[in-house]
């Protein structure tokens, strides 16, 4: 079946996106008014784009009644804000931080979720997640009306110890992290336990599998 995204509406485009490209890791977001107001939300749009500098991006889209979402206003006001990682334990929170509450309501209350300052950016970071990244913008591109993509520098990152495994060499237990990611509509996630690996090839190894 081949679908011409200029023919068809958004929401069909939508769809057909977020049902193939998956799993999508999540970030959660702490962020903050200039008033120091918390917000907290989730996002799926979202994913490491460069290892140096750690740059991560976000695609924030606008509030069903139109209208910007807290918390890209929130970084358009103060630059900064929390990646915090999602894992099995904190999944319900999370889903409650994803609730469309009124500009100003504090979802961390809500969701009864302890903060934790930072060490180098105003807004803090979920105490419980087992990874947070402090993040400044770098820019944003407004893709529509309605979609905005935020690229950020990672500052510092938080790992919880119980997940290093050698911390010296900045090996983490990727694994034990049960880390949550999202799948298609309608309230669908997944989690990190079926794993295998691969090596990658090197050329010469490909060339004695193949014949050369």
């Amino acid at each position: 079946m081949l679908y011409d995204f200029s023919q068809i509406t958004g929401r069909d485009a939508y769809k057909l996106v977020v049902s193939t490209i998956v799993p999508r890791p999540i970030a959660w977001v702490t962020s903050q008014n200039t008033q120091g107001q918390l917000n907290v939300a989730p996002f799926s749009f979202f994913n490491a784009m460069a290892g140096d500098p750690p740059t991560l991006v976000l695609g924030i889209g606008s509030r069903e009644e139109g209208g910007p979402k807290d918390t890209l206003r929130n970084i358009l006001e103060t630059g900064q804000f929390v990646v915090n990682l999602v894992n099995e334990e904190l999944a319900k929170q999370m889903n409650i931080t994803a609730t469309p509450f009124s500009y100003g309501v504090s979802e961390a209350e809500k969701a009864a979720l302890a903060t934790t300052p930072s060490s180098q950016v105003r807004p803090p970071r979920l105490a419980a997640s087992p990874v947070s990244f402090e993040c400044e913008l770098s820019q944003t591109v407004a893709v529509s009306e309605t979609s905005t993509i935020v690229i950020a520098r990672a500052l510092a990152c938080h790992i919880d110890d119980r997940y290093m495994l050698n911390a010296e060499k900045y090996y983490v237990n990727t694994p034990e992290l049960k880390l949550v990611g999202r799948i298609h509509g309608a309230g669908w996630y997944t989690t990190t336990h079926e794993l295998f690996q691969m090596e990658r090839y090197t050329v010469a190894q490909w060339e004695t599998e193949n014949g050369g």
